[in-house]
């Protein structure tokens, strides 16, 4: 009920909202492309899905799931060539620095869903608690969150975007530990929340500064482009961590399963922190 009200709170201010570049009702819209992409990124993460079920299956989808992009970034390298409009330019997958933001976007979703996804089955499957119990006791990432996404304005000041999304990544992947620490050791639910508040400071840390880094890769006149690519990936990575949870919690639905599902999320992390200190300390503006 609560997120209901939320969600209509934000429609209603939207209305306010005003674009400051309308769309240009001349420019078509590259559907072949939109559907391309679409399919080929769903076969993707059902691939994953199936991984638990069939693993010919996995790889099928997965494979095919590929071939299918290949397909799509074909289809916009011929439109281009032709002159034409594709649905999101060639030119957006040139610049380092943003590519790498792309990379930290998606695996700061995939890290903050899939550890969602976790936490709640783990509170409802083992320790047997309601949606209300759960949601109370997960109001400390939610703090965590809150708390250094407000201060996130204040921080970009002092410190570079670089080393706030480093800093991010090295503390979800502690709030991680500290979780798979507590966990075990003591039945109380609120065990949990020291891990929990630190994985929340750490993603709400980081995620501001990897989109600010990727949209100031590029000029005004490519902002529609590289916002809504953006978008995409963090959706991606939402989709990827709620995928390689739920598999892993399928596959295997114990304790161990949970503990190795988080172990799992916290190596996709150390990937997406190693992305992070290759970014430059002083991106281009």
């Amino acid at each position: 009920m609560f997120q209901a009200l939320v969600i209509a709170l934000i429609v209603l201010l939207s209305r306010r909202v005003r674009d400051p570049l309308p769309p240009d009702p001349t420019s078509p819209f590259d559907t072949r492309g939109a559907v391309l992409s679409a399919v080929g990124l769903v076969l993707l993460v059902m691939g994953i899905l199936a991984a638990d079920n069939n693993l010919w299956l996995m790889l099928g989808l997965l494979v095919l799931g590929a071939l299918v992009l290949v397909w799509f970034f074909r289809w916009v390298r011929a439109k281009e060539r032709a002159g034409e409009e594709p649905l999101l330019s060639m030119s957006l997958f040139r610049d380092r620095t943003s590519n790498l933001g792309l990379v930290t976007q998606n695996v700061q979703w995939l890290m903050l869903m899939g550890t969602s996804f976790v936490v709640a089955a783990y509170f409802q499957v083992v320790r047997g608690y309601d949606a209300i119990q759960t949601g109370v006791i997960f109001t400390a990432a939610t703090l965590g969150l809150l708390a250094s996404s407000l201060a996130a304005e204040r921080l970009a000041k002092r410190r570079a975007q670089r080393t706030l999304i480093v800093t991010g990544f090295a503390a979800t992947i502690a709030g991680i530990a500290i979780l798979l620490a507590l966990v075990g050791g003591s039945p109380s639910p609120w065990a949990l929340a020291p891990g929990l508040l630190v994985i929340g400071l750490g993603l709400g840390l980081m995620l501001t500064p990897s989109v600010n880094i990727v949209q100031s890769s590029f000029p005004e006149e490519q902002q529609g482009e590289i916002s809504g690519l953006s978008r995409s990936v963090s959706n991606l990575g939402s989709s990827l961590g709620t995928a390689i949870a739920g598999t892993i919690l399928v596959a295997n639905l114990t304790t161990h399963a949970y503990a190795a599902a988080m172990s799992t999320l916290a190596v996709i992390g150390v990937l997406g922190l190693t992305a992070a200190t290759r970014l430059p300390r002083q991106p281009s503006a």
